[in-house]
């Protein structure tokens, strides 16, 4: 049965993309997902790679899609392509090197909450119920809140 092409944009203008499709569209938030990974100049194994990563769960920011290829961006502001293969759904963030100190996991999301764990600079956590400026971190097992502004890869992207 074939069905009329305006009835199909009557049926998807109802039915609209689900949350999770509609954040695959650039830009959006990934993560590194092998131990090592290539950035490129362009989109094909035939340019030559920029960087090596060798950081499993680094978050990266998706600017673009081109076929298989996904341009990023890492938390130095460095863009380039990586393949969709070396990447992950998964949202993880990175803290920051604030005046070189480690930065407070906190028991609840508020500043005056009691420290619960410390994160050195440079330590890469899953991130989940990122609001109101805190973000629940876990960094194997330890968990606690932080602060939005400690780490890189919570950001609303528009």
């Amino acid at each position: 049965m074939r069905i009329p092409a305006f009835m199909l944009v009557a049926i998807l203008g109802v039915f609209p993309l689900s949350p999770a499709a509609a954040q695959q569209q650039p830009p959006y938030w990934a993560s590194i997902d092998e131990p090592e990974a290539r950035m490129r100049t362009g989109p094909s194994t035939e340019y030559p790679t920029m960087w090596i990563y060798k950081r499993e769960k680094l978050p990266i920011k998706i600017l673009a899609r081109y076929k298989a290829w996904r341009k990023v961006e890492d938390h130095e502001g460095t863009q380039g392509w990586m393949h969709a293969r070396l990447l992950s759904a998964s949202r993880t963030g990175l803290v920051l090197a604030t005046n070189g100190k480690p930065v407070a996991m906190r028991a609840l999301p508020d500043p005056d909450a009691k420290i619960v764990w410390r994160a050195e600079p440079g330590v890469v956590g899953s991130l989940t119920l990122c609001e109101k400026g805190w973000c629940l971190f876990d960094v194997t097992g330890r968990r606690g809140y932080i602060s939005m502004s400690d780490i890189w890869g919570d950001e609303p992207l528009k």
